[in-house]
């Protein structure tokens, strides 16, 4: 890793790689470093990312999400322990990182200017789901858990990468992640056949106290968060990093937020937005 010290803070991205490679989540591990310079010296998963791998070989899906949904639940269970190691996914963080549609994407790149009665209702979609967020049991969060970031190895699989801004935050984060990914769609029958496999795995304290229906509400909620999220770096990258290629994967994630929103109608208002801009 080439990480110049005026650049990048190496010193989280070490931190977190010593936590979870104590958990037990397969990152690289870290042979020497130069912190002066920003070099760290690691191990080489390879250069086959899970993305790669389904658009490949598609009949791998389901093994590969077994794989990556049994890592997550390790990386929350055994995380457990190490809660004070790592920063709280705040209210105003989650309402900060909702705003980057509006600054980057509404504004920036369509050139929306939301009219005073459109942010009133804009306001009472993100305290909604900020709530949301919230409500929900909090464990350790990878926070950009999908394939991209997911490389496909021949033993311990998945790989695990860029996890250097992990959070205590909603456990269903990293799931809506994986699950309703921004590179890649997955059928219905396939995430629900995920969905499940995640929520009868958990512990069943967490069960006991959150209904299936429940969770599904934390699992869709949290995806509008993280979409309305994405789409805002995705034109932050555009526009301030001159990244263009991700452009391309913003339609999908407005689907999911179309789509999903569809069942809460405290989201009326965002649906309509979304219907409007598509």
């Amino acid at each position: 890793m080439d990480a110049p010290p005026n650049k990048e803070n190496c010193d989280i991205f070490l931190h977190a790689a010593k936590i979870f490679h104590e958990i037990g989540v397969n990152v690289p591990k870290i042979i020497d470093k130069n912190m002066s310079n920003g070099f760290i010296l690691m191990d080489d998963f390879g250069s086959k990312h899970y993305l790669d791998v389904l658009k490949e070989n598609p009949s791998k899906k389901k093994s590969l999400y077994f794989d990556a949904i049994e890592a997550l639940l390790h990386l929350q269970t055994k995380g457990e322990n190490y809660h004070n190691h790592f920063p709280f996914y705040t209210r105003d963080l989650i309402r900060k990182e909702i705003l980057l549609f509006v600054d980057w994407f509404l504004i920036k790149k369509l050139g929306y200017e939301l009219t005073e009665s459109e942010k009133e209702q804009f306001e009472i979609c993100i305290s909604f789901l900020v709530d949301n967020a919230r409500e929900q049991p909090q464990v350790l969060v990878h926070r950009d858990y999908h394939s991209r970031n997911l490389m496909h190895l021949s033993s311990r699989n998945p790989g695990v990468l860029d996890f250097q801004d992990a959070v205590i935050g909603p456990i269903t984060y990293d799931l809506v992640s994986l699950l309703r990914d921004c590179y890649i769609t997955l059928s219905s029958d396939l995430v629900e056949l995920l969905f499940d496999k995640f929520y009868e795995n958990l512990n069943e304290k967490i069960r006991n106290r959150y209904s299936k229906n429940r969770f599904k509400r934390f699992f869709d909620l949290m995806g509008i968060q993280r979409h309305l999220k994405a789409i805002g770096i995705f034109s932050r990258l555009n526009y301030r990093d001159g990244k263009q290629n991700y452009l391309k994967d913003i339609p999908r994630t407005l689907n999911y937020i179309y789509h999903v929103s569809e069942n809460y109608k405290e989201l009326n208002f965002l649906r309509e937005l979304i219907a409007n801009i598509k």
